[in-house]
């Protein structure tokens, strides 16, 4: 695949328009939040609820380190979040422009409801505000995950690296295609988010981590609102 492709893979995709880019956006916003819920909020997935089932069950067995009440309080709001996500989607699948601009609203009232929480609590983060904290933005990467699913971008789930890693790996033979560079990118990514995420976390503290999820999810916001207004080929289901 030449270089000058990467602008039509990203942009001008033919079947999702812009989509892989704004769900680019989206898997940044996923390695910020879990960077916090993991440093801050008592080692806890926020967006992967795989690792949350196994953070869950470290908790349960009594494993120092690990927050009951933070892993059940994120697993039921990222239940919530899908369950809401899911509903958005059966009523706008058919103009995936505007599903994503309701999701991707919806996400980042969210993820500033649980800036503002951070931001107004002390330096040290109680159990109370580590769950709520947790729950609230749990709820918004539920939502994030249901649009994403309906939206259907291949190689894009914005949370989950397993099957694209998998992907990469499995299909390397084939040489450079469009759906190893959007894994690729989707792992790069994820990664930036997270490391971004953590030297925040680390060197300011967690309300400047969400702060940054915020803004990114600012202007995807921004962004879909400037494309549904004219009619555009993407908006319509690719199957």
């Amino acid at each position: 695949m030449h270089r000058d492709a990467l602008g039509p893979v990203l942009l001008a995709d033919e079947r999702h328009g812009p989509l892989p880019a704004l769900l680019l956006a989206l898997t940044v916003v996923t390695g910020l939040v879990d960077a916090v819920s993991i440093l801050s909020l008592g080692r806890v997935f926020v967006a992967n609820m795989t690792g949350n089932v196994v953070f869950l069950g470290f908790a349960l067995a009594g494993a120092p380190g690990f927050s009951l009440g933070a892993s059940l309080s994120a697993l039921a709001g990222f239940l919530v979040g899908a369950g809401v996500g899911g509903r958005v989607g059966r009523r706008l699948r058919w103009h995936r422009g505007r599903l994503l601009l309701t999701g991707a609203s919806g996400e980042l009232l969210c993820v500033a409801i649980g800036l503002a929480i951070v931001a107004s609590a002390p330096r040290h983060l109680g159990s109370a505000v580590q769950d709520g904290t947790a729950a609230v933005v749990a709820v918004a990467l539920g939502i994030q995950n249901a649009v994403v699913r309906v939206l259907a971008v291949p190689d894009l789930t914005t949370t989950v690296l397993t099957l694209t890693l998998t992907g990469l790996a499995a299909d390397v033979r084939q040489g450079f295609t469009p759906a190893s560079l959007r894994r690729l990118l989707a792992v790069a990514t994820m990664f930036a988010g997270a490391a971004t995420g953590a030297a925040l976390v680390l060197n300011i503290g967690p309300a400047a981590a969400l702060s940054a999820a915020t803004g990114v999810l600012a202007l995807v916001v921004a962004a879909v609102w400037a494309l549904v207004r004219v009619d555009r080929a993407w908006f319509a289901p690719p199957n």
